[in-house]
Formats: structure tokens, C-alpha cells, sequence
């Protein structure tokens, strides 16, 4: 959704404002999270420690990658913090006749969440933006042509904004022709 695993992690707060709508409540949360992702190994449990491992790692990456939006310096505390964690351990790799195999724990997963959140954002030509939504905090790595895309995702952002424009214009255009001709506006 957000074109990289570690924006997607990132992005499991789906709003930052006064009330926050956090997907990561539990390790459970979490663990279920990794299984949905490509690219990450299958079967990871998670501890407590291992649960606040990767909501610091999470909020890290969030700032860095806001920092890099907003083209400022990164912040030194959420450097510390990824760069730590790619240090970990890495997933194992294994080519199958059914494809790639990744297999690991979950200092794995995240060791190669804060890999994959360094690459981008150390990518020079990495478009990254924040969703144009009201009330969505989601940073993007946007590959559109001419780097046009305003929203994290269609689906969920896109859709709503498209929705509520339309809704606005319905209710205008039911606004005027309710009013009495020769009526001033």
C-alpha cells in the first residue's frame, strides 16, 4: 500500500491526530501484521519486548520519513533506533521450485523492515509524500508518472475524498436550485 514494508509498518497507525487509530494493539496484532506482509518469513511470534521493539521501530521510521518529506534533518533518536535494529539479525533465504523462501524470527523481521526503511529513505530519488486525506498520516512511496498521486491508496483515501467531492457538489447544486429565482446569493 504504501509502496515499502517499512512505510507499511509505519502506516499501521492509520490516523495521528487526536484520536489515533492504532492496528498494532497487541502482539497478536503484530503477528498477524508479518504474515500478511510479502517479502517477510511466515510463522514469527512475537514477545512483549519483541512487540515494543516494533512499535519503537514503527514510530522511528515514521519520523525519519516525515523528516524526509518535510526535508529536514532526521531526527538523531529515530536513527539510533533504526539503524540498531537493521543491525539484528537477518531472514534466511531459500530459492524453492515454489520461489522464495524467507524464514527468520521476528528480530529478523524487523532487522529487515529497518533494511528495507533505510533503503528508501536514503534513496535520493525516492518520491516520498503524505497522504492528501484529511485525517490520514500515511507516508507513500509514490511511483506514479510525474509523481501526481495524492493519496496513500484509492481504495481507502482515494475513494473517500473522490466521495465526499461529490457529495459537496450534490448538495450545492441542491442548495441553488432550491433557491426562488431572482433570489440573491
Amino acid at each position: 500500500m504504501s509502496g515499502n514494508p517499512a512505510l507499511d509498518l509505519a502506516g499501521t497507525v492509520r490516523s495521528r491526530g487526536d484520536e489515533p487509530v492504532d492496528l498494532l494493539a497487541t502482539p497478536a496484532d503484530l503477528e498477524r501484521w508479518v504474515a500478511e506482509c510479502d517479502g517477510l518469513p511466515d510463522g514469527v511470534t512475537a514477545d512483549f519486548a519483541a512487540f515494543e521493539s516494533a512499535l519503537s521501530l514503527r514510530e522511528a521510521v515514521y519520523r525519519l520519513a516525515l523528516d524526509r518529506v518535510l526535508d529536514r534533518p532526521f531526527d538523531p533518536g529515530s536513527l539510533e533506533i533504526v539503524n540498531g535494529t537493521a543491525a539484528g539479525p537477518v531472514p534466511t533465504v531459500e530459492l524453492a521450485d515454489a520461489g522464495l523462501r524467507m524464514s527468520g524470527g521476528i528480530l529478523a523481521v524487523l532487522s529487515q523492515l529497518a533494511r528495507s526503511g533505510i533503503a528508501v529513505l536514503a534513496d535520493p530519488r525516492a518520491r516520498l509524500k503524505e497522504c492528501g486525506r484529511a485525517n490520514c498520516a500515511r507516508i507513500y512511496l509514490d511511483r506514479s508518472r510525474g509523481a501526481r498521486r495524492t493519496w496513500c491508496g484509492m481504495d481507502e483515501c482515494g475513494n473517500r475524498v473522490k466521495a465526499a467531492a461529490y457529495r459537496a457538489r450534490r448538495r450545492a447544486s441542491a442548495l441553488a436550485e432550491s433557491r426562488e429565482p431572482g433570489e440573491a446569493t
